[in-house]
This record gives C-alpha cells, sequence and structure tokens, in this order.
C-alpha cells in the first residue's frame, strides 16, 4: 500500500456501513487519515485517507465481502498528499436563494477570482416542490478582506440569491 491512499465508498445508504468498513480496516491494521462521509439523495459517499503496510489489492480483496453485501462501488486511489497538507478555513459563506441553474457556478466564479480556496461545500434543495429553495454552505481561506468578498458577491443579490459572508474563528492549541 503507497504511504496514504484515498479510499472512496459509494451506495445505498443504510445503517453500518461505516462501522463495517472502518473495523475491517482496523484489522488489516490501516490507518485512518482525514475523512468525509456523506448522505447524499439516498446514497451514502465514505471518501478517507487510509495507510497501512498490506498491498492495495489486499486491501481491496479484503473489502469485497463487504463491499458486495453492502452493494458499494470502491477505489483505492495513491494520494499525493498526507495529512495536516491543507489549510484552515477563515471564511464561510452562506448563500440561499430560489433554487435555478447556474447558482454554484455563479458563487464559485466570483470567489475564484478574489483568490478564495474551497475547503469544503454542502449544499441542500429545501422548500416546496414547485418552489425550491437552494442553500449551500462555503468554507475556505482567502487572503482578501471580508468587506472585499462582501462586494464582490453583492451582485448576485440583484439575481435573487442571498449571499452571507462571515469570518471562521479557529481555534487551535
Amino acid at each position: 500500500m503507497a504511504e496514504w491512499n484515498l479510499l472512496t465508498l459509494v451506495g445505498a445508504d443504510r445503517p453500518g456501513i461505516v462501522a463495517r468498513v472502518t473495523r475491517l480496516l482496523c484489522g488489516l491494521g490501516c490507518n485512518l487519515g482525514e475523512a468525509s462521509m456523506i448522505r447524499l439523495g439516498g446514497n451514502f459517499t465514505i471518501m478517507m485517507m487510509v495507510s497501512g503496510a498490506k498491498p492495495d489489492d489486499a486491501v481491496l480483496a479484503a473489502l469485497a465481502p463487504v463491499v458486495e453485501e453492502m452493494d458499494l462501488r470502491v477505489h483505492l486511489d495513491p494520494s499525493h498528499g498526507g495529512l495536516h497538507h491543507h489549510l484552515a478555513p477563515n471564511y464561510q459563506v452562506r448563500v440561499v436563494g430560489a433554487d435555478r441553474a447556474g447558482i454554484v457556478a455563479d458563487v464559485t466564479e466570483i470567489l475564484a477570482t478574489r483568490g478564495f480556496n474551497i475547503l469544503e461545500l454542502e449544499s441542500d434543495v429545501a422548500g416546496e416542490r414547485d418552489r425550491p429553495i437552494y442553500i449551500m454552505n462555503i468554507q475556505g481561506y482567502c487572503g482578501e478582506t471580508l468587506e472585499a468578498l462582501d462586494g464582490a458577491l453583492a451582485p448576485l443579490a440583484e439575481r435573487g440569491v442571498s449571499v452571507d459572508v462571515s469570518p471562521v474563528d479557529v481555534l487551535i492549541g
């Protein structure tokens, strides 16, 4: 196994996926690093950094019964990164608007022009079926001031999108 691999599993959401996969990896002597696990619609996705002494094919072979039983799709890819190689977020951006095509592209393009590095993005569609509301939360790092980000995102209000930028207080130590 490479120093760190990115293990990705996707399948229908059900209880026990995390417990089964992590117990199996523990039994193989694998170390788990950073992880992201989320439900999207009726699907569940796991992405986690995994390291250990076993070769990649041995890890995949050990996972095969769980993958088959729980009807998961699996990928194990070498990771060129490692732990502690990312920035801590200093801004949170909350977006709310009537659901329409292009909201994510509009917001993220503006942020990109300001050098905003997106570290985490979550979104949801709420409201009623005939009047859906799009909600998006972004955490990231940017060297710009809060006022500069607010100003760059302000034109979105004309398109019916409410955007709130706030600092993230990270307690370290």
